[in-house]
């Protein structure tokens, strides 16, 4: 909790600092990289700094625990803070690495600010980050120790490419077997790990790939190619796509990710759209796995049956469960004036009581949220996982969730 004076300034200088906070992050990390380039090799996406998430994703989650401080402050934002550590784990980040990015982010303030950042404005800000810092440093030491995994260098792994499948044109599948005797983490369904692998140029870069099933111990990751042009074009999908085949090598991180399935007997209605019928597929799998006989809805809109990843072992997965249905959406051959790419619920009847689990493009999760929430979910059982700059949704009327 921020102390009241502390709470006071922050309030007072937040429209300042918010309207700033694009041009700090900026300057932010220009001067961090100049000082300290080892932290591009392996850490930081690069393919985010050139296209701008990374910055925008910094500016928002600080303004956004500023502003749950001010405006809840009783109450710490767990849901904000357990995804960012969640993806902070899944990179390997170490606690000295948050006094680095203290230094080099409060010289941005006072560098953009100038004589607006008095003593006072200073410490009511580093008040801020602090709370924000020290929180995410305990929960990221809980995630590596329940994940067997020291923080840092300890969380990678080797793996091995049993198997490499296309499922379409543009989205290939690897099959990983983990190397070496040590014990492998467990994984829930809708976790992610972090692939790392070398490029041309020497430096090592990181994404982010859900998990979308496996077998006897294996692992797989599936994986859509990026394309376009400059570094943020997918640089490191299409070297995966270009390059490894079964018998190389890969090293991966524990698996993360707090958007995972939940237990119980509750209906599900799970909705994908394109390349986020990963995790969805994952759950299906894990529900077909353990015989489970709870309501299923499956909703999912993609491009064309050719473009739909993973349809066959999805429908077998439904084929398997007694009290499943699907509905999906195709952008080739919709109807004219149809919605494309998006799911429309307009005669679906959804299950009272359900949980929904999202996963695609923001745009169609904010739309798919807003329809399951009309359709009657509540929207505390939806969930979504979101990768870049918007750590939260927001529906029609504007409402952010976080």
């Amino acid at each position: 909790m921020l102390s009241p004076e502390s709470a006071e300034i922050v309030r007072a200088t937040l429209p300042v600092i918010g309207a700033s906070l694009d041009a700090i992050t900026t300057r932010f990390y220009a001067t961090m990289f100049a000082d300290r380039p080892e932290l591009l090799d392996g850490l930081f996406n690069r393919g985010n700094q050139a296209s701008g998430e990374q910055r925008r994703a910094l500016a928002g989650s600080i303004a956004a625990f500023a502003t749950a401080l001010l405006d809840r402050p009783d109450e710490r934002p767990d849901r904000l803070l357990a995804r960012i550590a969640h993806k902070h784990a899944a990179v390997g980040v170490t606690q000295d690495q948050y006094v680095i990015v203290h230094k080099y982010l409060f010289g941005a303030i006072a560098d953009v600010l100038g004589e607006a950042v008095t003593p006072q404005v200073a410490q009511a800000w580093d008040e801020v980050y602090w709370l924000m810092a020290g929180a995410l440093i305990a929960m990221e030491a809980r995630l590596y120790a329940e994940a067997g995994a020291e923080e840092g260098e300890g969380t990678w792994r080797r793996w091995s490419v049993v198997e490499r499948r296309e499922e379409t044109p543009e989205v290939a599948s690897f099959l990983l077997r983990p190397l070496g005797d040590e014990p492998v983490p467990p994984a829930r369904p809708g976790q992610y790990v972090s692939v790392r692998v070398p490029m041309p140029d020497g430096v090592h870069q990181l994404r982010q790939y859900t998990l979308s099933g496996g077998r006897d111990g294996l692992r797989r990751i599936t994986v859509k190619r990026v394309r376009g042009e400059g570094v943020p074009a997918g640089e490191v999908s299409n070297l995966l796509h270009d390059t490894v085949r079964a018998g190389d090598e890969l090293t991966l991180s524990a698996p993360f990710g707090e958007v995972t399935l939940e237990d119980g007997d509750r209906p599900l209605v799970l909705a994908s759209a394109g390349i986020g019928c990963t995790p969805i597929t994952a759950m299906l799998g894990h529900l077909a796995a353990t015989g489970s006989e709870r309501p299923v809805m499956l909703l999912h809109a993609d491009r064309s049956p050719v473009n739909h990843a993973l349809r066959e072992e999805t429908a077998e997965h439904l084929g398997s469960l007694p009290r499943a249905q699907s509905f999906l959406w195709y952008e080739d051959g919709a109807p004219e004036g149809a919605r494309t790419g998006l799911i429309d619920l307009d005669g679906v009847r959804v299950p009272d009581g359900a949980v929904a689990y999202l996963c695609g493009p923001l745009p169609f999760m904010r739309r798919a949220r807003t329809q399951l929430i009309r359709a009657g979910v509540a929207p505390r059982d939806v969930h979504y996982e979101v990768f870049g700059p918007d750590l939260w949704l927001a529906d029609e009327d504007g409402q952010s969730q976080n």
